[in-house]
């Protein structure tokens, strides 16, 4: 974000997180699965009243200050991680009465040494006293959770998992806490639905991550391998109402992008009739052409405001009621057309809004782009007004009108030929904003369907290379597709996307040296065998780029496939 003068709505600062920690406490059950411990918050507390919770509490400066004499800790544990670990053995003892604890030769502190103890009295002293150190080394981290921008106070969480003490019987303070209910995952979720247990969606969240696993041993075999997930929620509209959306939704890059401070004002229910604006300078329309290719629709965008004109970028397909839409969201004034290649469902709506500027009053825009190549299909024959260059600028701004009506903004489009979807493909960078227009290059929930000849799996891999260093260079974050939400961290994204290929890629060279005579079908059925079977058809599209590319490399020697 380059220009927050163009941010839809004036920004506020977020209020700083309160470090806090909290405990799952499991244990197996005799006849299969697991529980873990909850306990239910006053209906008095300030924070979270009559919620069912966890464990835990706020990080205190004494957490930060135990030693080695009442801390057992972990080789490799950060010191933040560490006093964290102490944050949420502490709170446990004083909201719960149990202790995670060792005495000097090793023995696990029992149900006498918890009853030895004052609950609410400064806990170290006591400890030495006793001999007892608390067990920061059987704590897991298994994810992170930090609250919402949008709330005026925040919590920064992360949560751990250990199992209950043997011995030990959970007394709640009766002061924050009522209740000791152990409770199956799959059981609490099904009570939280029917509004039995009310709880905070942090412990939803984590509840539901945690359902899948079938034991206690399970769970800390994999929180030993680092936690499980990272989560700052963002709210968004949708129906009308008020949406949580986490990173792996998406629809959340966009809700950052349009609310950096996380204000709940964007609206993410995909509809053709009216444009969706995305910053003062910038208007999404998505076409009604939605289906399994496509996803929601085309998004056409308008680049610009109403004193420089606007650059519109894949008016879509032939469709003249939504050429019409883009046509009345610049208020007629459209400057340039850009398509980002010529497929059908991109480029068709360009010489239909070329034709209505005309018939309609306005001056007429020339039409930008990359000439289809002789490889593309007959539906996709594309002949621009103008041949783009990489590298190349278009720029509308306001020169020439009053001052009074010059906002003083250009908006500049540098073009970046990324042939591999399609030989003519091009991705189009906003420099003043640090925004990327991906076409179908990098789409939102889905990987591109490369179809050769036209397509070039080679080409869309050192593609995808040539964007990453871009977004690195130029520090974009976010990401504009053709098909789905914005999305936020670019260069993550793109590089994920090449991991999967790449992945992919080693599934089909397994494949073919599997069953080496096989025909493509075949391969498919082997190397997509993680996705559905009404798919493969279209899969095998980007298969056989695959094997393209495979041979070009000489990464195996391949034989023929029969028909």
């Amino acid at each position: 974000m380059l220009r927050p003068e163009l941010l839809l709505h004036p920004q506020r600062v977020p209020a700083t997180p309160l470090l806090a920690s909290t405990l799952l406490l499991l244990r197996d059950r005799t006849e299969g699965g697991w529980e873990v411990l909850m306990t239910r918050r006053a209906e008095t507390a300030s924070f979270a009243p009559g919620m069912y919770v966890f464990p835990g509490g706020g990080i205190e400066p004494q957490d930060a200050e135990a030693g080695d004499s009442v801390v057992r800790g972990r080789d490799g544990l950060s010191v933040e991680m560490r006093t964290a670990a102490v944050a949420a053995l502490r709170e446990t003892m004083e909201e719960m009465g149990l202790l995670l604890a060792v005495h000097a030769d090793g023995s696990a502190a029992t149900q006498a040494d918890v009853d030895a103890l004052d609950r609410h009295a400064p806990l170290w002293p006591q400890l030495q006293a006793r001999q007892l150190q608390l067990c920061v080394d059987a704590l897991w981290q298994v994810g992170h959770f930090t609250a919402p921008p949008h709330l005026p106070k925040r919590f920064a969480v992360p949560f751990f998992v250990a199992r209950m003490p043997q011995g030990q019987m959970p007394v709640p303070d009766n002061r924050e806490q009522f209740e000791a209910v152990w409770v199956e995952p799959q059981y609490a979720l099904a009570q939280h639905q029917s509004q039995r247990m009310p709880m905070m969606l942090p412990t939803v969240r984590t509840l539901a991550y945690l359902a899948k696993f079938q034991n206690t041993a399970e769970i800390l075999h994999k929180a030993g391998e680092g936690p499980m997930w990272s989560h700052e929620p963002r709210f968004a509209l949708q129906d009308s109402k008020e949406k949580s959306v986490i990173e792996s939704e998406s629809a959340y890059g966009e809700v950052c992008m349009v609310s950096p401070d996380g204000q709940i004002v964007h609206c993410i229910d995909w509809q053709s009739e009216k444009a969706v604006p995305l910053r003062k300078n910038l208007l999404r329309l998505t076409a009604p052409n939605a289906n399994v290719m496509t996803g929601p629709g085309t998004n056409s965008y308008l680049v610009g405001d109403a004193a420089t004109g606007y650059i519109a970028i894949d008016p879509g397909p032939a469709d003249a009621r939504h050429v019409q839409r883009v046509l009345d969201a610049a208020g007629g004034h459209i400057c340039h057309i850009v398509c980002t290649h010529s497929h059908a469902d991109h480029s068709p709506g360009a010489f239909l809004l070329q034709a209505l500027c005309v018939e309609q009053g306005h001056a007429k825009p020339l039409i930008y782009g990359v000439p289809s190549a002789t490889t593309a299909r007959a539906n996709s024959h594309f002949v621009p007004d103008v041949v783009l260059q990489d590298g190349e600028r278009l720029t509308v701004d306001a020169q020439g009108l009053d001052a009074k009506n010059t906002p003083n903004f250009p908006h500049s489009l540098r073009v970046i030929y990324t042939p591999g979807h399609a030989a003519n493909h091009i991705c189009l960078l906003l420099e003043e904003d640090a925004l990327l227009f991906t076409g179908d290059h990098v789409l939102n929930g889905s990987t591109t369907i490369i179809d050769t000849p036209d397509g070039n799996m080679a080409d869309y891999i050192d593609s995808l290379d040539k964007l990453a260093a871009i977004c690195a260079d130029q520090s974009v974050e976010f990401l504009l597709p053709a098909h789905g939400h914005a999305m936020g961290q670019a260069q993550a994204v793109i590089h994920k996307l090449k991991a999967h290929r790449l992945a992919r890629e080693a599934k089909v060279i397994a494949a073919m040296q599997q069953k080496p005579q096989a025909s493509v079908a075949e391969w498919v059925a082997l190397a997509y065998a993680d996705t559905p079977a009404a798919l493969w058809k279209l899969a095998e599209r980007s298969l056989i780029a695959h094997v393209e590319r495979i041979r070009a490399l000489g990464l195996l020697h391949v034989i023929e496939p029969q028909s």
